[in-house]
């Protein structure tokens, strides 16, 4: 069985706030506390209420912010000696990083995230840091490489009865099926993922499940009315917490709904949405996605072939020096759709 959803970001002082709370309230309040253990010369508390305030920015893409919020997170750890803080910080860095195209780092800062979290005996950031690692991995495309460690994270998850990191790596591998084809287990993943998240009351990991089996309605089954009732049932949650980055992904995703029932100028507007959320947050992978889909509907829209080509192109170059191979592929396969062999030999 299990618990309730809880935040083990949220430490010290701030141990009450909840895994749904709005994310401008814990960013107050932990602007608040994290003054208050300052002036106390309280390094470790200052540490612990620095990762709260680091995530809050993050999530909601203020990335300049959580980059001084985390670093700042790590010094205050590392005076006070505390090893298990240092590694959270490194934690919320990583994640950082990796919502920011930066894998390379992301993949450095995790690992001694999780190295640190092993050596302070804290098994929750270890965890944390090598799903952060598996999660890098996927988002890559590397599928083999982090199928495995999805499942086993997943195993240690059920295990401890932890809700909101079951849902979390039931999702991570429901995305991988999905994103190889096997619609029908990613289904059954993603309601699963909602079901858990539905009991121990994680309304963030109920959203993006709810995504996630929007997504799947409309590719696989056309159904675009039910997929389109999901996704405005997550986006009052994203809205409720402030989840920048969870709305601009469920707004990228309701133009690809409305772009596969042949909706083509709703397809648009909502794609150009996403992608103006997603620059305002300086996430470039969500930012591609939008692009890509947004070029898809104008050239639906009879968009001059020239400038469709030209923009797939360079999407391809932006896509192949950040490594992200899945989204690589989709524009490769937009380029078959709709570049002329004539403008591809060009």
């Amino acid at each position: 069985m299990y618990g309730k959803a809880f935040a083990p970001e949220y430490q010290g002082a701030l141990t009450t706030l909840s895994v749904n709370s709005s994310l401008t309230d814990v960013l107050a309040e932990g602007t608040e506390r994290l003054r208050e253990a300052e002036r106390a010369g309280q390094p470790a508390e200052v540490a612990r209420c620095g990762l709260a305030v680091a995530e809050a920015h993050r999530r909601l893409g203020s990335t300049a912010e959580a980059d001084r919020a985390w670093k700042a997170s790590y010094r205050a750890a590392r005076t006070a000696g505390d090893t298990a803080a240092m590694a959270w910080a490194l934690w919320s860095g990583g994640t950082l990083a990796r919502q920011r195209g930066a894998f390379p780092l992301a993949r450095r800062l995790l690992g001694l995230a999780a190295e640190l979290g092993e050596r302070g005996g804290d098994i929750v950031v270890r965890g944390y840091s090598l799903a952060g690692l598996a999660e890098t991995g996927r988002i890559q495309g590397d599928y083999a490489a982090v199928g495995r460690l999805h499942e086993q994270l997943l195993a240690e998850a059920r295990r401890r009865g932890e809700a909101r990191h079951t849902v979390w790596a039931l999702e991570g591998i429901a995305q991988m099926h999905r994103n190889t084809g096997d619609f029908d287990r990613a289904y059954a993943l993603f309601e699963e993922a909602a079901e858990i998240a539905g009991r121990a009351d994680d309304r963030r990991g109920h959203a993006w499940a709810l995504r996630g089996l929007a997504d799947i309605l409309s590719a696989r089954d056309g159904d675009t009315g039910r997929a389109l009732e999901l996704l405005s049932r997550a986006e009052e949650t994203c809205r409720s917490m402030n989840l920048s980055s969870a709305l601009a992904y469920n707004h990228k995703m309701r133009g690809n709904v409305f772009y596969r029932a042949g909706r083509h100028e709703e397809a648009r507007d909502l794609y150009g949405l996403a992608l103006s959320e997603f620059r305002t947050m300086d996430e470039p992978r969500g930012e591609a996605l939008s692009r890509l889909g947004l070029v898809k509907s104008l050239a639906r829209l009879g968009r001059d072939p020239q400038e469709t080509a030209a923009e797939l192109a360079d999407l391809a170059v932006v896509l192949e020096r950040s490594g992200l191979r899945h989204a690589r592929e989709m524009v490769a396969r937009a380029q078959a759709e709709f570049v002329p062999e004539t403008e591809e030999a060009r």
